[in-house]
């Protein structure tokens, strides 16, 4: 990966080491942002492109490095992740790699090695990226000649009434993975859209950080991991669906409850408050 083109985030409460570390990382090519704890560095996430990689300190107050490894993992797999840490043990280094990290580094760590820990998760995600492309490539290749071998149509037939939910002008059909607003085909991701849908069955009910988590990702976790993970997730489908994500008609935040969709447009039209 050319690093020119490469994004890195840093995630650190000592202001020394993290600046250190950035400017180090911009004298490589890198382009840098930094953060000084969990929060910030998910304020960062919500608000700019997926970083290609971060460098995150394990042991700082609030969020700590493992915990928003989950959350990056959930919001953006393809990021790499690399923790720093003057506390290892064989144990949190266990926990980080099975959480998605690609590297546990010791403090004080040689420049050095972290520049080629940097390089090497770099170079993972490139193959990583090419691999998932390929795949995506022959999946499309294979179906289009079964369905020519069968003689198919391909256009698939007409979803069953029950597959298809409609709530205010949103039209969100399963069997086809496609959600539109006034006939107007919106582009979501397979979490995005697991969301939206579990939203749209309960429109008019508000759903909690931890009920929409259990839906799109088949799993439970305490109520500030979930809100954390389900946050960034909602910026992003606001962005798409809502003409105004600050006035929002579709995605209704109920302040320290949880999200709501309403059957109604005159219903969502409040102000944003962060839940």
């Amino acid at each position: 990966m050319d690093s020119k083109y490469a994004r890195v985030l840093v995630v650190d409460d000592e202001v020394t080491a993290r600046v250190t570390l950035a400017e180090v990382l911009r004298l490589e090519g890198y382009h840098v942002e930094m953060a000084e704890n969990g929060a910030q560095a998910i304020d960062v996430l919500e608000s700019q492109p997926p970083f290609d990689l971060m460098v995150l300190d394990l042991k700082m107050p609030g969020m700590d490095g493992l915990q928003l490894t989950e959350v990056v993992q959930e919001t953006s797999p393809g990021t790499v992740i690399i923790l720093l840490t003057a506390f290892g043990t064989l144990e949190t280094a266990i926990q980080a790699i099975r959480r998605g990290a690609h590297d546990y580094l010791l403090k004080p760590c040689p420049i050095p090695q972290i520049l080629e820990s940097v390089r090497e998760g770099l170079t993972k995600r490139q193959r990583d990226q090419h691999r998932q492309d390929l795949v995506q490539q022959l999946e499309k290749m294979m179906g289009e000649l079964v369905a020519v071998e069968r003689g198919e149509a391909t256009v698939l037939p007409l979803s069953s009434q029950e597959h298809v939910l409609t709530v205010q002008d949103v039209e969100l059909n399963r069997d086809r993975h496609v959600v539109s607003i006034a006939g107007r085909a919106i582009d979501l991701t397979p979490t995005e859209f697991k969301l939206l849908a579990c939203m749209m069955e309960r429109a008019d009910q508000v759903c909690s950080p931890q009920d929409l988590v259990r839906s799109a990702q088949g799993y439970d976790t305490d109520p500030w991991g979930a809100r954390a993970i389900v946050r960034v997730h909602i910026r992003r489908l606001r962005q798409k669906l809502e003409v105004d994500p600050i006035h929002p008609r579709y995605i209704v935040n109920v302040r320290g409850v949880g999200y709501m969709f309403p059957s109604r447009p005159e219903e969502g039209a409040t102000e944003e408050i962060e839940n």
